[in-house]
């Protein structure tokens, strides 16, 4: 047995490298080769992303990745790091290669200035050791169009192919990512790729020609589904603008379908709309979407109640040791030291900073240990807020 070595490889190298363990990993047999051409193809979108591979005997054996992206977190838009492309040949599991692999991608990437991580598991107990928690995965609504509300709403709805109205649309999520919890996007290289994407997209418009609302969606045939993706608007009249759009495709589909975050309620959005709203998490295929802070003095800034507190944050080389986090004016401030009122793990002080646990949910996960008089504390500062990460990678 050689030894493992680890090493950061260019975009060009990811299609010999990376690709067999991925498509091995991800992807069907029978479509190995044609995937393969594919992905050599993208790969000139892929050259902000860091790639690390461990490599035995000169063959990779296991590979991680991280796209540059941003994060709105209660607030805030933060450097993050979206983890993806973890796989390993079968042969080499289990052998440690993935954790090693992982730890030194955290460490880059926090030395590149990311204060936070996410990713989606394969199965979350694994990431539960690299200090992520668990956030809610998107829902995704389905309806028959002829129950939405047929009114004359201020604004028009314009159809475009996705490629024309691009700029439009990457404008609006920008504007939707800095008003939303949770909200990621990809750096502009990785974003440019979806620019020739197949589909339609429908820009709501106010009277002024803002764009406020946004679906991008396809037709699957006539009488079917329209498919869309994520409803995405800076507010409820974007919203309806696109809502009383889809109830135009009335005499043209039998059912309307698109992915939302988890605080809509689409049951509202009709007095006789027959809706259903699922989030189907399973494993392997289908895990909510996890994340974990990685930079304590990062999280300056971002949205708090008020209050003052310390923490210890226990076995963690980013963000271990104690720190007294005060909340003022909004804010959150962040110093070292003092004497804590709560031991927390890493897993637990970024389930209060992204607003998925309450403390006594932190308690009770075995996440942390809290004194009574930190509870209300805590609370006040991290109120319970879901995250809509809408990223998918």
């Amino acid at each position: 047995m050689g030894i493992m070595k680890i090493r950061q490889v260019s975009a060009a190298e990811r299609a010999d490298l990376v690709f067999p363990l991925t498509a091995y990993a991800f992807e069907p047999t029978v479509e190995f080769e044609a995937l393969r051409e594919k992905y050599r193809r993208r790969m000139r979108y892929f050259e902000h992303v860091t790639t690390l591979v461990a490599e035995e005997d000169g063959s990779a054996r296991a590979c991680v990745g991280a796209y540059p992206m941003v994060q709105n977190v209660r607030g805030q838009v933060l450097d993050m790091a979206g983890v993806s492309s973890v796989a390993s040949d079968p042969g080499s599991r289990r052998k440690g290669y993935v954790r090693e692999l992982l730890w030194q991608l955290l460490r880059q990437m926090r030395d590149q200035g990311a204060v936070v991580s996410t990713l989606y598991p394969f199965r979350p107990s694994f990431y539960g050791r690299f200090g992520y928690v668990g956030m809610p995965r998107q829902r995704r609504i389905s309806f028959a169009p002829g129950g939405l509300p047929r009114v004359e709403l201020p604004g028009h709805v314009e159809r475009v192919r996705f490629s024309e109205g691009f700029d439009d649309y990457v404008g609006l999520l920008r504007r939707v990512c800095a008003a939303t919890h949770g909200f990621a996007l990809f750096d502009e290289l990785r974003t440019s790729e979806s620019r020739e994407d197949k589909v339609w997209v429908a820009l709501a418009r106010t009277v002024d020609g803002e764009v406020s609302g946004a679906l991008a969606y396809e037709i699957t045939n006539f009488g079917d589904e329209l498919k869309g993706r994520d409803l995405l608007a800076t507010g409820p009249m974007g919203r309806a603008l696109v809502l009383e759009f889809l109830g135009r495709h009335v005499d043209q589909v039998r059912r309307v379908s698109l992915t939302a975050g988890t605080d809509v309620v689409p049951e509202l959005w009709g007095t006789d709309l027959e809706v259903s709203v699922s989030g189907l998490v399973d494993f392997p295929t289908h895990g909510g979407p996890m994340a974990r802070v990685l930079d304590m003095r990062g999280l300056t800034g971002i949205g708090s109640g008020d209050g003052d507190v310390t923490v210890e944050v226990v076995d963690d080389e980013f963000v271990g040791g104690v720190h007294r986090l005060v909340g003022e004016g909004g804010r959150l401030s962040v110093t070292h030291g003092g004497v804590s009122r709560a031991r927390l793990s890493v897993a637990g002080l970024s389930a209060l900073v992204y607003g998925v646990l309450d403390p006594v949910d932190v308690v009770a996960r075995g996440l942390g240990v809290i004194e009574n008089s930190a509870i209300d504390v805590l609370r006040s500062m991290f109120p319970r807020k879901m995250p809509y990460l809408f990223a998918d990678f």
